[in-house]
């Protein structure tokens, strides 16, 4: 005697080897044995065997409708054997009944299951939004068979192309476009973005990378709103300075610039005068929101993104030939031995006579270096001084003697062709800039702590960095208070210094009180801001090492080792792990590589060790 019975909503064969009350011993098709509840058997039979029993079965259990069982059963529950004596007549073997069963478990669309054996069909209504939601599913399917076919071929179905950043960058699983391209990547074995890109819906492997930023930090776009109002201040009083500044070629947003007087009594007087975009718009503002929502200018190799309108920067970037809004630090000095005699700061209105680029007088390091004259140069006599005075500042800092030997390198993007080009840190025209810089940081830093007006300080203790309202000493500087208020242009933190500056010096009251939650919000989000710009910057100087790697198109490219397997190129700041260097290589030696392949999608370099340079 066999059983058909029911084990955990499955149902299973067996053969009856012994039997009580209430149990039953029995042995599977496939000899497994097993105790079961007299209770969880559903049906016993003699014949025809287990095998002959569930192929018959599944055989009837095709044919049958279950849209014809649904409209053969009444509202009420029923058995299934009481179903299938209707479906197949009074007279009616085993295999007949186990198909029913069967085919009641296989529709749940159709048949809510209501115990062992037990079943009652599904209402009307619930059973057409089952069956509408089968149809769609089923279309749906069909739709994802015909995406994933036309990128197997390598064709981009327009439904994808016209979600490809969520699918690159962010993909929604649940959706059927999302179930399509990884179905397909899986096809063709390629990750999505080579995918899309051999679907020929990347422009380039830099749109790639540049939009998964975007998609990211800019999910708006980067365009600014239209007619950002501003207000241009024109009753200023005009400085009598002559002004320049020194920046790259490439910058501008100019925040700073410099002037020299000589004084009656033989003193010096340094201007430090900074774009002031705080006279133009207050923190609530249009523009002011903007640059809230920004905080910082985003910089990459051949392009950037502002923190601040174009109509602004145009406003009030120190161009040369304009006479523009400052807020000026003017630093009196004595020439001889250089002290710092008196500062004061003024709101006003700053010829700029000259932007000098970093490409034209970078030559002139050389001679400030050495002492020389520069006076047949432009504004050379203005730089020596200034330099003199940079080098007794970072003497009275405690940085003495300190050099930089660390390579700092240019990325020049023109015409889809990458310049990478090397400059020394630390060079006289570099640490004539910083110095001014943290002076002007510096000096603000005191006023607003010593006036009790709240600022944004960068705080160092132990080495470590903090970004805080209330002063403390940057002991890396050698400062007893550290505030950034140098590039507001730029950054939103010193913009916000630059509000407060303002007010102060106007002998008004100060738009942001120490422990506002906007302030507050305003760190906390700039911090983190600022460390994704920067990380994304030096991903993208990555990338363009990788194209310059292709441009050159060299048999071998020159590298230093660093440590172990790590190595840098010569030529340009790009670190590669080579596993073939042998480990007997000495850090600081020069070594030739051959470049096997380079994946700019996946910004990867595949590389070999050739011979010592």
């Amino acid at each position: 005697m066999h059983v058909l019975h029911d084990e955990n909503g499955d149902f299973k064969l067996g053969t009856i080897l012994s039997e009580t009350e209430g149990s039953l011993q029995i042995e599977s098709q496939h000899g497994r044995r097993a105790k079961i509840k007299a209770s969880h058997v559903l049906l016993r039979f003699g014949a025809p065997g287990l095998a002959e029993m569930q192929a018959e079965a599944a055989r009837l259990c095709e044919e049958i409708d279950p849209a014809f069982l649904w409209e053969a059963c009444g509202d009420d529950e029923f058995a299934f054997i009481d179903l299938a004596r209707e479906y197949f007549g009074a007279v009616m073997v085993p295999a007949q009944s186990m198909a029913v069963l069967l085919a009641l478990q296989a529709a749940p669309v159709y048949f809510h299951r209501k115990g062992r054996g037990r079943y009652r069909r599904a209402p009307a209504e619930i059973l057409a939004a089952a069956l509408a939601g089968l149809e769609k599913k089923r279309q749906q399917q069909l739709l994802i068979a015909q995406w994933v076919e036309q990128l197997c071929a390598f064709e981009l179905p327009e439904a994808l192309r016209a979600i490809q950043p969520m699918l690159l960058y962010q993909p929604d699983r649940n959706r059927p476009e999302t179930k399509a391209f990884e179905q397909a990547c899986l096809k063709v074995g390629l990750s999505g973005a080579h995918l899309i890109e051999r679907c020929g819906g990347l422009p380039s492997s830099r749109d790639y990378h540049v939009g998964r930023f975007l998609h990211e930090h800019f999910p708006e776009g980067t365009a600014f709103p239209p007619d950002i109002p501003l207000q241009v201040p024109a009753e200023l009083e005009v400085a009598a300075v002559r002004a320049f500044s020194i920046d790259d070629a490439d910058t501008t947003e100019i925040d700073d610039a410099f002037s020299l007087e000589h004084l009656a009594d033989g003193g010096l007087r340094v201007g430090i005068h900074i774009a002031a975009p705080a006279l133009g718009f207050a923190p609530d503002s249009p523009a002011g929101q903007v640059a809230r929502r920004r905080l910082s200018t985003v910089y990459l190799p051949g392009d950037k993104i502002t923190m601040l309108p174009p109509s602004v920067v145009r406003a009030f970037t120190l161009a040369a030939g304009a006479t523009c809004p400052a807020l000026s630090l003017y630093v009196d000095v004595d020439p001889v031995d250089w002290r710092i005699r008196h500062t004061h700061s003024r709101i006003e209105a700053v010829p700029v006579v000259a932007n000098l680029r970093h490409q034209a007088i970078d030559h002139l390091n050389a001679s400030l270096s050495a002492g020389e004259a520069v006076d047949d140069e432009p504004f050379g006599p203005e730089l020596a001084l200034l330099h003199r005075f940079a080098e007794a500042l970072a003497i009275a800092r405690g940085d003495v003697g300190r050099t930089f030997d660390r390579q700092e390198y240019g990325f020049q993007v023109i015409d889809d062709r990458v310049i990478i080009t090397e400059r020394k840190r630390g060079a006289p025209l570099d640490k004539l800039v910083a110095e001014l810089m943290i002076l002007a940081n510096a000096s603000w830093g005191e006023l607003l702590a010593d006036n009790d007006v709240a600022g944004i300080y960068r705080v160092q203790s132990q080495g470590k960095v903090r970004v805080t309202t209330t002063a403390g000493p940057h002991e890396g500087m050698g400062l007893a208070c550290y505030a950034w208020s140098s590039s507001p242009l730029r950054r939103y933190i010193d913009l916000v210094n630059q509000w407060q500056l303002i007010a102060l010096v106007d002998g008004r009251t100060a738009p942001f009180d120490r422990n506002s939650a906007s302030v507050l919000g305003a760190i906390r989000d700039f911090e983190v801001t600022y460390a994704a710009y920067s990380e994304f910057q030096g991903r993208m100087e990555s990338y363009w090492c990788l194209r310059w790697i292709v441009q050159e198109a060299r048999p071998t490219y020159s590298a230093m080792v660093v440590r172990e397997n790590l190595v840098k190129f010569v030529e340009i700041p790009y670190f590669l792990r080579l596993p073939s260097l042998p480990p007997d290589v000495e850090a600081g030696t020069l070594i030739d590589l051959e470049v096997h392949a380079v994946d700019l999608i996946d910004s990867t370099l595949d590389a070999v060790y050739k011979k010592p340079s």
